[in-house]
């Protein structure tokens, strides 16, 4: 009679109602602490005679376009947003505006009600904030419903704030908005919308009423303005010289463009009246298209009139003007009617469009010059009689410069200089060996540059390609090959080319003492702009030029000065980092010359010499530290398979979910990678590679080691199952399992819904830009459904792969699990193996907060990562220093795991429960 012990089936119920207890728990805590600050607040007492609640049924999409603000303007609340009660009206245009859904909106059982969440975001502007002690970004998270039938939007939220004395606050506020009704036209488009306290007027979280006033996109907008307005300008100059544009690409090539326009008042304006449009002088107009039919081929406008840079998200009634444009493909001409905002100075509510007297006409010229270089001339004017009140002088408005970083195909450069600059410019000694210099067509021909005047640094710029020979120079766009960085486009492979430059420099306030000569050249912003072309030579790396400058000065007998020599030696790309290029720019004039300057030094440090060559070696040092890691890897697990084949026994006691998800995780990149095993791929377009195949072999090679690491895994999975399947005791080990494996399905599923919802909340909605979310609208709802979830679907894929990095870090949480179900302190696991493959699991994040602090934002480009990839884990600041620390208490539970037993880790009771389930049975021999 040998006595023994059995577990009571009563065991097994405590465990899992431990865990189950555990995870309801989190969850319901979770849950408070996301939603309890909304929930506070009752949407029946603020909103049920606006939008009457209703319970949400099924996910509607991720956005409605006519919900979120496309611009806007405020007034009120300057107890938070810092504003002095005795400021004018409308100086709020400081503050931008944005409003935009953060997650999906839900279908409701009432037609047509949905509900939704968004965030209301006031950015106030640096000086307010370092003056007032203020944060520069007030948020309102917001929840409610939106009525489709009557436009209308009620939300309550809160927003976290600070007062003067910087004590926390908690704001809490009803948001009603009333938006444009359907088919509604330009002059009844806009959305009115109130933000109010919900606190006592006594209290610290108290703030005045804020108004709102909002452009919005919405797909049954009737263009009723544009369809027959009558363009003037151009009638003298053959149409042939302006781009046109198909009626299929009107929405493509100008919804959500951006351009700024300089304005040339009429001859002999010395004050405003009948010459600016407003009781101001305004420098330069912006122009905005937000919205676009493509059934019409018509378009909205937000047209601003400004001397100051504009941004979308705000606007300034007094001087910013709503617009419908259509395109005139006869005369290749964009014709657009813009009406004011009248009542600016009531309150918001009363504010409307009227007096759509004001015309625009835009062109895109098809040929560029050194004498005129403008991507954009256009004509403004008014309808109105000169006896009329609001009437103005015909407006010259023209544009050399391109906000979007977007060029119109069709475009041609014309050079006019060449053959001088070849007289003025001998051609310079040949190259040293080994020496290489950037192609003509390459990004390194862009840089920045500081100009001196003696040894004394007197303004910055840079210099930009306009065309090179015949082509409209894109370095915005290039892959780096093994001449050096190379455009997508074709060029001549001769070593000289003509080429042309636009140069703008910032003059510091020594120029104009030492320069006085330059002033007459510095444009309302301030800035001096050089157009130039000459001729390049890639051998030698020398760059000559003629250069032209405007002159804006009302006595001078010349609209141009072209008397001016720039000449330019570009470094070689394998010199040292650091190495400048240097140049001179020069006045061919007599010194007697009003227009005459002394010379002007240039001095660059090239994009590639700093930018670029930093950007390899990040990528070399990183294709180091994978193959490090993963021959780590092997190591460590050939550790594991050493410390089994000594000791065979404890093999049954390897957890096989564990080992499963190490082999996964090894696994799936050689899957999704493996034509870098044996293919060179040649369509790198998102990626900027060595042209020496340096990183394209270690590519391969890393790739080869994960292979090695997958194996082994295998073999010692495979040494795992077949001991669990022989052993005699074997159900008692698969029992524990099945309890690892859905406990774990169980944790994973309920993680990885919270962390999607931390990062959804932190991302905004996955677009990762909050700024921009509000920008991303559609001109028809398919589009934009279509591109939303699109975005969606993106994201949710890129998350689905971090989260499995995140799992993957967290490898020893299926064996913590099957220690305790099982209650064993068998030393399963070598220390070599758990604690190595941990640090490998560990070091990523450490390198990504290296990188963080240590590389030029420029270089982070989510295709170029290898280490510490963003797409494979979750990295961040936070994510850096929480993964770690998981990590390594996993690892230290682990320890005492195989030091005092499985369940040494639960609370005593629990433990002193267990001891008492075992039931002492009589065997018989």
């Amino acid at each position: 009679m040998n006595p023994s012990s059995t577990i009571s089936p009563s065991k097994n119920f405590c465990q899992l109602k431990l865990f189950y207890a555990l995870l309801l728990f989190f969850l319901f805590n979770f849950f408070c602490a996301t939603y309890g600050s909304i929930s506070q607040i009752s949407y029946g007492d603020h909103c049920a005679a606006i939008v009457p609640a209703s319970s949400p049924t099924v996910r509607a999409r991720a956005h409605i376009p006519v919900i979120q603000f496309t611009a806007s303007y405020h007034r009120g609340g300057e107890k938070i947003l810092g504003k002095n009660p005795s400021d004018q009206l409308f100086n709020s245009s400081d503050i931008s505006v944005s409003f935009y859904t953060t997650r999906y909106i839900y279908k409701t059982s009432t037609s047509g009600i949905y509900k939704v969440q968004a965030r209301l975001r006031f950015s106030l502007p640096f000086a307010y904030s370092k003056d007032s002690g203020y944060e520069r970004s007030l948020r309102f998270l917001l929840s409610g419903f939106w009525s489709e039938y009557s436009r209308k939007l009620c939300m309550v939220g809160t927003a976290s704030w600070q007062s003067k004395e910087g004590k926390p606050l908690k704001l809490q506020a009803v948001f009603e908005v009333n938006y444009a009704q359907k088919n509604s036209t330009v002059f009844n488009s806009l959305a009115k919308g109130t933000l109010k306290s919900l606190s006592s007027s006594d209290s610290p979280s108290y703030f005045e009423p804020i108004e709102i006033v909002s452009f919005h996109v919405f797909d049954d907008y009737n263009y009723t303005l544009a369809s027959n307005v009558l363009c003037l300008g151009g009638n003298d100059v053959p149409q042939n010289q302006f781009l046109s544009l198909q009626p299929r690409s009107i929405c493509s090539t100008l919804l959500w463009r951006f351009y700024d326009l300089d304005l040339e008042y009429a001859a002999g304006c010395k004050s405003t009246k009948d010459c600016s449009p407003f009781e101001v002088d305004t420098a330069y107009l912006s122009l905005y298209a937000f919205q676009c039919s493509e059934d019409e081929k018509m378009l909205r406008y937000i047209i601003t009139f400004q001397n100051r840079y504009w941004t979308y998200e705000s606007f300034d009634p007094k001087t910013t003007l709503i617009g419908e444009g259509s395109w005139n493909s006869k005369r290749n001409q964009l014709c657009i009617v813009a009406c004011r905002i009248l009542n600016p100075y009531k309150s918001l509510q009363d504010v409307r469009v009227g007096d759509c007297s004001m015309r625009l006409s835009i062109r895109f010229p098809i040929i560029w010059t050194i004498k005129d270089t403008s991507r954009i001339v256009g004509l403004i004017w008014t309808n109105k009689t000169s006896t009329d009140p609001g009437y103005f002088k015909t407006i010259k408005a023209s544009s050399s410069n391109d906000n979007n970083g977007y060029t119109l195909p069709g475009l041609k450069y014309e050079y006019t200089l060449v053959d001088k600059v070849r007289e003025l410019c001998p051609k310079k000694a040949v190259k040293k060996n080994g020496e290489k210099f950037p192609e003509g067509n390459s990004y390194d021909m862009r840089f920045d540059m500081s100009v001196k005047h003696s040894e004394e640094a007197i303004s910055w710029g840079t210099g930009i390609p306009i065309s090179v020979n015949n082509e409209i120079y894109e370095g915005n766009s290039v892959i780096l090959s093994e001449s050096g960085y190379e455009e997508e486009t074709s060029t001549s492979n001769a070593s000289q080319m003509n080429i042309s430059y636009k140069m703008t420099f910032f003059p510091h306030i020594v120029l104009k003492k030492q320069i006085s000569s330059l002033n007459s050249s510095l444009n309302h912003r301030g800035q001096l702009e050089i157009s130039a072309e000459g001729v390049y030579d890639a051998e030698t790396g020398n760059l000559c030029m003629v250069g032209c400058r405007k002159l804006y000065s009302k006595n001078a007998s010349e609209s141009l000065d072209c008397e001016m020599l720039i000449d330019v030696k570009f470094s070689p790309l394998n010199s040292r980092v650091g190495s400048s290029n240097k140049g001179t720019i020069q006045s061919r004039r007599a010194k007697s010359d009003s227009l005459y300057f002394e010379q002007l030094n240039i001095y660059s440090t090239s994009v590639y010499t700093v930018q670029g060559k930093e950007f390899i070696w990040r990528m070399d040092m990183e294709v180091i530290m994978v193959l490090i890691s993963n021959t780590l890897a092997c190591i460590f697990v050939a550790s594991q398979l050493f410390y089994v084949k000594k000791n065979p026994q404890i093999l049954p006691f390897i957890s096989l979910v564990m080992l499963t998800l190490l082999t996964l995780g090894h696994m799936i990149p050689l899957v999704l990678n493996l034509e870098a095993l044996f293919l060179k791929n040649h369509n790198k377009q998102n990626t900027i590679l060595r042209g020496d195949g340096w990183l394209e072999l270690n590519e391969v090679s890393l790739r080869l080691v994960t292979l090695v690491v997958f194996l082994l895994l295998l073999c010692l999975l495979q040494l795992a199952w077949t001991a669990r399947t022989q052993d005699g005791n074997g159900k008692h080990f698969w029992s524990a399992e099945k309890k690892t494996a859905l406990a774990s399905l169980l944790l994973y599923a309920v993680g990885g819904l919270i962390t999607f919802l931390i990062e959804l909340e932190k991302n905004g909605n996955g677009n990762g830009n909050e700024k921009h979310s509000s920008h991303f609208s559609s001109y028809t709802s398919t589009i934009y459904d279509e591109s939303s979830a699109n975005s969606q679907q993106s994201y949710t894929l890129r998350y689905l792969k971090s989260y499995a990095g995140l799992v993957l870090d967290g490898f020893l949480f299926p064996q913590i699990l099957f220690n305790i179900f099982k209650n064993s302190k068998e030393k399963s696991l070598s220390c070599s193996f758990y604690i190595g493959t941990t640090l490998v699991r560990l070091v990523p994040h450490a390198y990504d907060l290296y990188r963080v602090h240590t590389f030029t934002p420029q270089d982070f480009n989510g295709s170029s990562y290898i280490y510490a990839n963003h797409s494979a884990d979750f990295y961040s600041i936070a994510w850096d220093v929480i993964i770690p620390c998981g990590c390594i208490v996993f690892a230290v539970i682990i320890w005492l795991q195989q030091r005092f037993g499985g369940c040494c880790i639960l609370p005593r009771k629990i433990r002193e429960l267990e001891s008492y389930e075992k039931v002492p049975v009589v065997s018989s021999e």
